[in-house]
C-alpha cells in the first residue's frame, strides 16, 4: 500500500515525533502525581534516561510507544512499506531497551516498562504500577 502523503510531509510528521513528554508519558505522570507519588523525569545519571524516576525508591518507569519499541499490539504493527528498514529499526530499539534495563538493574534499581496501549486505560495498569512502586 502506498503512503497517503508525499515524502516531504511524511518527513515532517516523523520529525515531529517527540522522545520525551509524550502524551502517554504525561498522562501517566499526572495520574501518579495525583496519587501522591513524587518523581524526577529523564534522569541523566541513569542509562537510557528513564522517563519517570523515583530516586528514594530506586525504581524507574519507562513509557514505551508501541510502534517504536515493537509491542505486539494493534498499535505496534510495522508499516507495509520499507519493511527491511523498519524491522531493523525496531529490532535495534528493542535490543537497546534490553541493554538499558539490564544496566539499570545491575546498578540496583527496579525497572518497569509501561506500554502506550496500556495507558489508554490508565486505571487498569495502575495496580501493577503501584505494586511495583510499593514493593
Amino acid at each position: 500500500m502506498a503512503d497517503r502523503v508525499n515524502q516531504q510531509v511524511r518527513s515532517r510528521i516523523m520529525a515531529s515525533v517527540r522522545t520525551r513528554d509524550t502524551g502517554p508519558e504525561v498522562a501517566l505522570r499526572k495520574r501518579l502525581h495525583s496519587l501522591g507519588y513524587r518523581y524526577r523525569m529523564h534522569a541523566a545519571n541513569l542509562p537510557g534516561r528513564p522517563d519517570i524516576v523515583f530516586p528514594s525508591r530506586k525504581k524507574v518507569i519507562f513509557v514505551h510507544g508501541c510502534f517504536w519499541h515493537g509491542h505486539r499490539c494493534r498499535w505496534g504493527r510495522l508499516p507495509k512499506s520499507r519493511i527491511d528498514y523498519w524491522e531493523m529499526k525496531i529490532r535495534s530499539n528493542r535490543s537497546r531497551d534490553r541493554r538499558t534495563s539490564a544496566a539499570i538493574r545491575k546498578a540496583g534499581w527496579g525497572v518497569l516498562v509501561v506500554w502506550q496501549c496500556e495507558i489508554r486505560k490508565v486505571d487498569r495498569v495502575l495496580p501493577r504500577i503501584t505494586q511495583f512502586l510499593e514493593s
